[in-house]
């Protein structure tokens, strides 16, 4: 029997060991998985962003015009104060016919630069206590 130190243990057990690839493609899986979660909590943070900001209510300007008995035609414009800032609306009023009805256009317009956000809301109000000073075809917000 040969009992030389190196011959027996070598022989009868192989080393346990990762290679180099091994150890890059599990280092890449890992970083994946990581970046993978890192864009799902970058994405619900925007989501939680996007709903932590009051949203523009545009049916709130037909309500405040819905009230009044006499409408005139024309446009107008302001903004929400401090409620929406950075948001502004144009109003315009025409008459469809004689008969006393109305179509209001609201154009309601948010945010600065490239991110700017567009509402658009068409009402027909019967008010027949206002003149017409006029009808013809409607004068809407992008027609």
């Amino acid at each position: 029997m040969d009992f030389r130190a190196g011959n027996i243990c070598s022989r009868s057990r192989p080393q346990a060991a990762f290679s180099l690839l091994e150890v890059m493609i599990a280092i890449a899986i890992f970083f994946m998985a990581v970046f993978s979660m890192l864009n799902l909590v970058g994405q619900n943070l925007r989501y939680v962003q996007n709903l932590q900001k009051p949203q523009i209510d545009i049916g709130s300007l037909a309500v405040e015009l819905s009230l009044t008995n006499q409408l005139e035609e024309g446009t107008a414009n302001g903004d929400f104060g401090e409620l929406y800032p950075n948001a502004v609306w144009n109003r315009e009023i025409v008459s469809v016919g004689t008969n006393g009805l109305f179509e209001v256009n609201f154009l309601v317009t948010e945010g600065l630069g490239r991110s700017v956000a567009e509402s658009k809301l068409t009402i027909i109000l019967y008010r027949p206590e206002s003149e017409p000073t006029g009808f013809g075809p409607s004068r809407a917000f992008g027609r």
